[in-house]
């Protein structure tokens, strides 16, 4: 008896212990290195890749440039692994607080394959990015000129000598950044100095100097921003805000006012007769009223609509749970691949509101098959996830990308969701199941359903869908530029209390008009709102696919099949996510709202 009456406890105990080492495994780890003087910093080469494409890189000796004969890679945490990071030691020589001229780092012989090989990645603009102490420093691999037009030029050079600037604080590193201020560049040209019989010599050099700075290291987060290699665009844009606020004001006063003014006439019309009773409510009117009887009849394909409501709901717990973390600090967003452990480990662990929400629902309206629906909720985004991942990543391996994930980073995400997430959401849909009352309904459903009258055009889902999915994408549509441009681009978001703002506001208008469009649904006789609902605001997704091919196109120099592939996987997963949000955001809003105005109807 007693062993039988441990081992479930052991079990628990070990899957405990099991699921916070692996989320452990996924926090990125950051500490301050503190230096002597003479000390040496590691120089960390990482990724090169074109410029205009942010997400295809490659490792940096992919390129015939300088390197150790045994390369040794640094131990990188899940964040930077996502992010492409390969960091690998290199052979320049960097000391703490000693300046170093001109220093030889190596010497090469470049076959012609290797010249045109960096040649073509100069013409695309490639960029190289080093890390020292976790400061990422970036430069071009080399010099590109055009000019005239008859006769043209056409003019390669290769940067072969860098200057480091480092920046320190008593014992810490505070900023660095390279250069190549009055250094030529090597021709690459057919013919040119250094080229022999058997190719090209060069000789790389460097120099380091270092100045000192009375920035404390906390906030050397600060240098980083205020200084980029990247083009910065991004300000505190309070055209987006004003216009959203205005955009709200409105829809709020049209749902309160005017929505309401409505709801009081017909309130006083279908109350004037007080003796009728609930089932008497019918007889010679036309309207919402009339269908009391139908309205909360359970939709089809419930265990479905359970699904993606809870879905809905996990998702709104974790980006509030990031835009929250983001404005508590509780991660540098300057780090490599911060923000993205964090967005996998609330992933994890908010499944079980997923789990909670979709069966606690399911039991509510009736549903029998729980088990079935557990299922269904923990693979509505997981499966999609995982088949856009195995497209992009076999895009990334077949080019060589640093993007393509290793073998064992896919084992560990794998181990994060059965070991945490899938566990999770069982947990959280047993609970739900439980602890599920009934459902609250004022009036009771008549077993025949009643006919449903020819609807206008207007009413039909595709023009409520259009509504519905305009106006909330109009109250973003600004600041959803940023957002791609720190996602797709180079930037980096720091405006998280605008992005909270925003982001209340999108969730008020979807609201709000998913309260309009049903109320305008069920004048018409129409009791058929539980999809309608979820689908009317939920469409705001198609938009903002339809606006990523309009910044691929227009706002961006993205181009070629790696980079064209990964955006276009995750965008369309992207919108999916904002279908799921806005549309249990909009059926919440639709079920509150049926209930109060039939409540507010006198059934003596």
């Amino acid at each position: 008896m007693t062993v039988k009456l441990l081992r479930p406890d052991l079990g628990i105990v070990g899957w405990v212990m099991g699921s916070h080492m692996l989320l452990l495994c996924l926090l990125p780890i950051g500490l301050a290195v503190n230096y002597k003087k003479g000390d040496p910093v590691i120089l960390y080469v990482n990724k090169v890749g074109p410029y205009h494409n942010p997400q295809e890189t490659y490792h940096f000796y992919t390129l015939p440039v300088c390197r150790p004969k045994e390369v040794r890679h640094k131990a990188l945490s899940l964040g930077e692994v996502l992010d492409g990071d390969r960091m690998a030691e290199s052979l320049y020589n960097i000391r703490f607080m000693e300046n170093t001229d001109t220093q030889k780092l190596c010497q090469l012989t470049l076959s012609e394959k290797e010249v045109d090989q960096l040649r073509e990645a100069i013409e695309e603009l490639y960029y190289f990015e080093f890390v020292l102490d976790d400061i990422p420093i970036w430069g071009f691999v080399g010099y590109m000129e055009e000019s005239g037009f008859l006769p043209h030029s056409h003019k390669v050079g290769l940067w072969t000598h860098l200057d480091f600037n480092i920046e320190y604080n008593g014992d810490s590193v505070i900023f660095a950044n390279v250069s190549v201020k009055d250094v030529k560049p090597v021709p690459l040209e057919e013919s040119g100095p250094g080229r022999g019989p058997g190719g090209l010599s060069v000789t790389h050099t460097y120099s380091v100097r270092w100045f000192e700075s009375t920035l404390p290291h906390s906030r050397r987060a600060e240098r980083l921003r205020d200084y980029s290699f990247f083009p910065k665009t991004l300000e505190i844009h309070w055209l987006s805000i004003i216009n959203s606020l205005v955009l709200v004001v409105l829809l709020l006063g049209f749902v309160i006012i005017i929505l309401m003014r409505v709801l009081k006439n017909d309130f006083a019309r279908y109350n004037v007769e007080e003796d009728g009773g609930c089932d008497d409510l019918d007889q010679g009117d036309n309207g919402w009223k009339i269908i009391h009887t139908d309205v909360f009849r359970f939709p089809p394909y419930r265990s479905l609509l359970c699904a993606v409501l809870g879905v809905g709901a996990q998702f709104l717990t974790l980006a509030t749970g990031i835009i929250v973390m983001a404005l508590l600090g509780m991660f540098n967003v300057h780090r490599h691949g911060a923000i993205n452990s964090a967005a996998i480990v609330l992933y994890a662990l908010t499944s079980c509101v997923s789990g909670y929400c979709s069966c606690s629902f399911y039991t509510q309206i009736h549903g029998q098959r729980w088990v079935w629906n557990i299922i269904l909720t923990s693979t509505l985004f997981s499966a999609p996830l995982f088949l856009t991942w195995s497209v992009v990543n076999s895009v990334h391996w077949w080019s060589g990308s640093t993007q393509a994930l290793p073998a064992s980073t896919v084992l560990l995400l794998l181990g994060a969701w059965v070991l945490v997430g899938f566990p999770l959401t069982v947990i959280g849909g047993i609970v739900g199941k439980n602890r599920a009352g009934n459902f609250q309904a004022p009036c009771r459903t008549r077993n025949i359903a009643r006919q449903i009258p020819q609807q206008p055009w207007y009413k039909h889902t595709a023009v409520h869908m259009a509504i519905g999915g305009f106006l909330p994408f109009s109250a973003i549509s600004v600041e959803l530029y940023y957002i791609f441009a720190t996602v797709w681009g180079r930037e980096h978001y720091t405006l998280y209390g605008i992005l909270l703002c925003v982001f209340a506001i999108l969730l008020s208008v979807g609201a709000c008009i998913s309260v309009a469009l049903t109320y305008f649904l069920l004048s018409g006789e129409d009791y058929r709102w539980w999809w309608r609902s979820v689908l009317s605001t939920g469409s705001t997704g198609l938009f903002i696919f339809v606006y990523s091919l309009f910044y691929y196109r227009n706002r961006s120099s993205m181009s070629g099949p790696v980079q064209s592939v990964e955006f276009f996987g995750y965008s369309l997963l992207t919108a999916f996510v904002f279908s799921l949000m806005l549309g249990t955001v909009s059926f919440w809003a639709s079920l509150a709202f049926i209930r109060y105005i039939y409540r507010s109807l006198k059934m003596d």
